[in-house]
């Protein structure tokens, strides 16, 4: 009998489901709703759900406490390998059947969903984030700004600096009350460059550090140069895509680190030195910066300037 591989497409409304038998339903996506999937779910080899911001994590969850492997993957990736198979079109049942066959022919890794502690430690994370940018617009906004607004911008700042430290401690308090956490922050942070917004950052988002090789963590993040050839033509290499939230920690702490870690600030100096522009010599030092990291979650040893990190 050939495995059984199934897509599930979630909605805030309902649940569509199709299997590579054939069989296909929609479900509505409350308990009772939740309950019949997992049992329509029963002896896959996989089942594959898309990222939807969030709300495919209570199904994502009801299945794999089944027991049956779960991969939760990037909506992009879905909708490219449908475009290749011919099918243009798309409505929430051609969703699934299209997530069904994506089981069936790419078989992506199915890997553990985060825990409770980590949902909301990324939340927390990703809150920071968000009023840091708001913080950053309104500061922009006070430098033109009319005399008519200006008050109330500043009061504005001043809320969003309290909403910023506030999330910041929040972040800090997170991280101290998980004894494994609290370990991986004090290896991370002993490398020159890597504050707090990093650290819980990679925590937070990219608990895979350290299981992974150097060249797979630098894909995931979106710092691996990727080629462009074509027949005689060479194209120039350029990193993108991977987790945003990530890279753009991961290049704060690079500025630092290009001018605090001498290790770092040496490699920099050379790249530049060699006729590389900045910013491609700062997407290596992201790329040297992450693959150390990587390794050293891997050993469990803090960062040593006399001992040089293997990827």
């Amino acid at each position: 009998m050939p495995d059984l591989y199934v897509g599930v497409d979630v909605s805030a409304d309902a649940l569509d489901l199709a299997r590579s038998d054939g069989r296909a339903e929609r479900l509505p996506h409350d308990d009772d709703g939740l309950a019949r999937l997992a049992e329509s779910c029963e002896g896959a080899a996989l089942v594959v759900l898309e990222a939807t911001g969030g709300i495919e994590r209570t199904a994502a969850a009801e299945v794999a406490a089944t027991g049956v492997p779960v991969a939760v993957v990037n909506p992009r990736q879905v909708r490219d390998f449908a475009r290749a198979t011919g099918q243009l079109a798309k409505t929430d049942a051609i969703d699934a059947a299209v997530l069904a066959l994506f089981a069936e022919r790419v078989r992506p890794e199915a890997r553990p969903l985060p825990t409770d502690e980590q949902r909301a430690l990324a939340a927390l994370v990703a809150r920071r984030r968000q009023v840091n940018e708001m913080l950053v617009a309104e500061r922009l906004r006070l430098r033109t700004a009319a005399p008519a607004v200006r008050r109330g911008i500043e009061a504005h700042v001043a809320f969003l600096e309290g909403q910023k430290a506030e999330a910041e401690r929040a972040v800090a308090e997170a991280v101290r009350s998980s004894a494994a956490w609290r370990e991986r922050d004090d290896l991370l942070r002993s490398v020159p460059g890597v504050g707090a917004v990093l650290s819980a950052t990679l925590i937070a988002e990219l608990p895979g550090l350290g299981r992974l090789t150097g060249k797979q963590v630098a894909a995931l993040v979106g710092v691996a140069p990727l080629a462009r050839d074509s027949g005689r033509l060479v194209g120039r290499r350029s990193a993108w895509g991977g987790r945003a939230p990530v890279r753009a920690a991961l290049y704060m702490g690079a500025l630092t680190a290009a001018r605090m870690n001498p290790t770092l600030r040496a490699f920099y100096a050379g790249l530049v030195g060699r006729g590389k522009a900045p910013k491609v010599a700062l997407v290596a030092v992201m790329r040297k910066l992450l693959v150390a990291l990587n390794a050293m979650v891997r050993d469990g040893r803090r960062w040593d300037e006399n001992r040089p990190v293997t990827a």
